[in-house]
């Protein structure tokens, strides 16, 4: 039986699951911590056992196709640096899976992965320009001009969460001052929090800080829900500037549809 199986690869979680290329969608899905800080070979270690969890025992043939953070090569399966992995500087990720399972690997962007998916199947369909953003650990995204994913020179277009919002703002990931990542991602959001806190601010959040020894942006959205006015503020600002963000795309690119 022919089949795909298909590895979402992030900072925060590894999932995998397999298709087969002529039955209905998967039905078990594996999903492991990343635990990113503990470096490349630890966490390629967690993918192949999260790829080996979901080959079928009648599988007569089957590919790999992941989609991981960026910036990366997808020409040549090169994980070329990411903020939200530790360690990882040009890993040849494709390569060292193909080795070990014998069978073809692809390697893509994982927002530029998720708006091929968007265009072909989900809300992107019957249009020619689309921009999917993805805002989590990080920011990316992935965008389709006149009907082709927009990959550029060396594969790296479209990555969305590096452009620069807030002048002299705070450092990214990256290294660089005031990218879109730096200021409305979920860490970030989480930190303009505790710097609030930390200046004396009254909310709710002071407890989950105490109970906790940290805040996460679900905290922060939780509290928000309740009613918690810094919550709410800090949202509102990481919003602010993701419509700014949004605004600035619009005008690069004119998609027809935003996801």
């Amino acid at each position: 039986m022919l089949g795909i199986i298909a590895v979402d690869f992030g900072g925060t979680n590894i999932r995998a699951a397999y298709f087969p290329s002529s039955q209905p969608p998967p039905t078990s899905l594996n999903k492991t911590a990343t635990l990113a800080s503990e470096g490349p070979d630890s966490v390629i270690s967690r993918l192949i056992q999260a790829i080996d969890s979901q080959i079928p025992n009648d599988a007569d043939e089957f590919k790999i196709g992941i989609g991981a953070p960026g910036p990366l090569d997808p020409r040549n399966g090169i994980i070329i640096s990411s903020p939200n992995l530790s360690g990882w500087t040009n890993i040849h990720l494709r390569d060292q899976l193909s080795e070990h399972f014998g069978v073809p690997v692809f390697l893509g962007n994982d927002a530029n992965v998720a708006a091929l998916g968007e265009w072909r199947f989900g809300a992107g369909q019957g249009t020619d320009n689309m921009i999917y953003l993805t805002i989590s650990t990080g920011i990316g995204g992935g965008v389709i001009a006149d009907g082709q994913l927009l990959l550029g020179g060396r594969g790296l277009a479209g990555e969305l969460g590096h452009l620069t919002i807030v002048s002299n703002g705070p450092t990214c990931g990256c290294g660089i001052k005031g990218h879109i990542e730096a200021v409305a991602a979920g860490p970030a959001i989480a930190r303009n929090a505790l710097s609030q806190l930390e200046a004396g601010q009254l909310s709710t959040l002071k407890e989950t800080l105490s109970a906790q020894g940290e805040i996460t942006s679900v905290d922060i959205g939780k509290a928000a829900q309740a009613g918690d006015e810094l919550a709410i503020s800090v949202i509102e600002e990481a919003g602010i500037h993701i419509g700014h963000h949004l605004a600035n795309l619009a005008h690069a690119f004119n998609p027809e549809v935003f996801i």
